[in-house]
């Protein structure tokens, strides 16, 4: 492919991270995106009246909406939900079952082990601006995705098993494989198709950052209120197969629990959906008519720790202190019963999820046991933690676990952007708590566990871990999997080297909780709570 972006510096890795929302959906992002807008509206604007059909859907999302909102970059929870509203890649998938279905495309290849799929473009399909959609888009797109001297986080879902995407004429392209991969075809939905003629021009990706979204999806951005709101209208021109069924919607940002709550409840309410429910919010939700609904998927606690910081090198340690923790009562006491003990670093819905060979079940006598072996005494830590709240409920139940077995434990949450921070200045620390969700870009175990761990990993290089031999061995058995084309061969590959992953314990899921969404059922109906953050909304309608 020839290379394209040049004239556009690769982010810095710290900006990457910070636009990407790879810090976490709650990442503190940048005042300077507040730029972008005239000024925030009220949270109480609810973007216009209206009656009958033509009234607008007020959704609440317990996430900010100032992260980027580039589809090649953007890991925000805020910002992808609206994406799957505003773009189309060739394929979409079902929030729910992940399924593949044709969006812009007109059909899903037949032969999902072909390493050529041919993709003919949707008759009519045109832009938010009018302009049509053509194969020049798609291969704009995959250029940037593919190209070696653009960062993207979204190269790391594609690079690995596509060669290149080609156009065949206006209306027609082909993806090129290096080798049969299926799992492929569900990924296709993370590569949102952008106009070419908007998104070429000097500027554009960093106007796409800030919030500018232009696609070819049931749903066009009307406005863009970093820290507020962000509002979107029915594209009438749009001919695909989910139609909008609302002419208007308001979406706001409260990321604090009180607020959000609030928007949505009693008689004066002002949204009609929200995320992120707190537990503690559920029965009064539910009593006062509304429905609460969960989903249990890869949303975890994980502990990720320094292995150049002895004695976190020993292994042994490592395990000691994932057996210490009354992972029960954290589930009980923190979670509300809306959560499991990590059993894999999967979580049990998964399609490739299998018991790990390494559980870390509660055995306060094992790490003892593991950390005499290990020759470790009079040991203190300081667990430098993200300030998510749901994280901060559960980081007592780790520090009383820890106490009990002698090792004297200092809780420090801090702002995720500061805690990030400290790893991308390589400052010394010793363990990390923080939260975690890769089902937002699906339930492909090879896509999970690569956005986790590889040679390159920015996970791994805050791990200081990628050079050990253990880490260099497991690495070459995750990227024979992903070349594995018998189904079933893959699946036991990966459940294979997920068994070394538990066993190391360097960066591993403590409990899996899960999401809560509550909306209210007499006036919206086809809704689905999903178990990752933020709100799908293309099957909904007015009840």
């Amino acid at each position: 492919m020839r290379d394209v972006n040049h004239d556009v510096p690769a982010p810095h890795r710290r900006s990457f991270l910070k636009y990407t929302g790879a810090l976490g959906a709650a990442a503190a992002v940048s005042a300077s995106l507040s730029a972008c807008s005239s000024g925030p509206e009220s949270t109480n604007d609810t973007g216009g009246g209206g009656d009958g059909a033509n009234r607008t859907l007020t959704a609440v999302i317990g996430y900010g909406n100032d992260g980027s909102w580039d589809p090649t970059q953007t890991a925000s929870a805020f910002c992808m939900a609206a994406n799957n509203h505003i773009y189309e890649g060739l394929l979409d998938t079902d929030p729910i079952s992940r399924e593949p279905y044709a969006a812009l495309a007109t059909e899903v290849p037949k032969d999902p082990n072909s390493t050529s799929w041919k993709f003919a473009l949707r008759a009519g399909a045109t832009f938010h601006d009018g302009k049509p959609v053509t194969a020049d888009d798609v291969v704009f797109v995959f250029e940037r995705i593919l190209d070696p001297d653009t960062q993207t986080l979204a190269k790391g879902f594609f690079a690995s098993w596509l060669k290149e995407v080609r156009k065949i004429d206006a209306r027609n392209v082909e993806l090129v494989l290096k080798f049969p991969f299926p799992d492929g075809l569900s990924r296709l939905t993370l590569a949102k198709i952008m106009p070419k003629h908007v998104f070429s021009k000097p500027g554009a990706w960093d106007d796409a950052i800030k919030g500018k979204a232009i696609g070819s999806g049931p749903y066009r951005q009307t406005a863009h209120h970093p820290k507020s709101n962000t509002t979107f209208e029915a594209f009438d021109g749009y001919n695909g197969p989910r139609k909008p069924a609302f002419r208007k919607m308001n979406w706001l940002t409260i990321v604090d629990a009180a607020p959000r709550v609030a928007k949505i409840s009693g008689s004066s309410a002002g949204a009609q959906i929200a995320d992120n429910i707190p537990y503690a919010n559920i029965g009064q939700l539910e009593s006062s008519g509304l429905t609460v609904a969960g989903g249990a998927g890869m949303n975890n606690l994980f502990l990720m720790f320094n292995t150049k910081h002895k004695p976190f090198d020993d292994v042994r340690v490592r395990q000691a202190l994932h057996y210490a923790i009354d992972t029960g009562k954290m589930v009980e006491v923190a979670l509300k019963g809306h959560g499991k003990a990590a059993t894999s670093f999967l979580d049990e819905s998964n399609p490739s999820y299998r018991r790990a060979k390494t559980v870390y079940d509660y055995d306060p006598d094992k790490a003892k046991a593991l950390l005499k072996a290990a020759g470790v005494k009079g040991l203190s830590i300081e667990i430098l933690a993200v300030n998510v709240s749901w994280i901060v409920d559960c980081l007592p139940t780790v520090k009383a676990s820890w106490d009990a077995i002698g090792v004297r434990t200092t809780l420090s949450p801090q702002e995720t952007t500061a805690v990030f921070t400290k790893m991308d200045q390589k400052q010394d620390y010793q363990v990390v708590a923080a939260a975690s969700n890769p089902n937002q870009f699906g339930l492909d175990a090879d896509l999970i566990m690569h956005y986790n761990y590889g040679p390159e990993n920015l996970w791994m290089q805050y791990t200081r871990w990628a050079g050990d031999p253990v880490a260099k061995a497991l690495f070459k058995d995750m990227d024979r999997a992903t070349r594995e084309p018998d189904t079933a061969r893959k699946k036991a590959m990966v459940q294979d080297y997920i068994d070394v992953v538990a066993e190391q314990a360097v960066l591993y899921p403590v409990v899996h909780n899960e999401l809560m969404t509550a909306w209210d059922p007499k006036r919206l109906s086809g809704i689905r709570a999903q178990p990752y953050p933020g709100i799908n909304l293309l099957q909904a309608k007015w009840a």
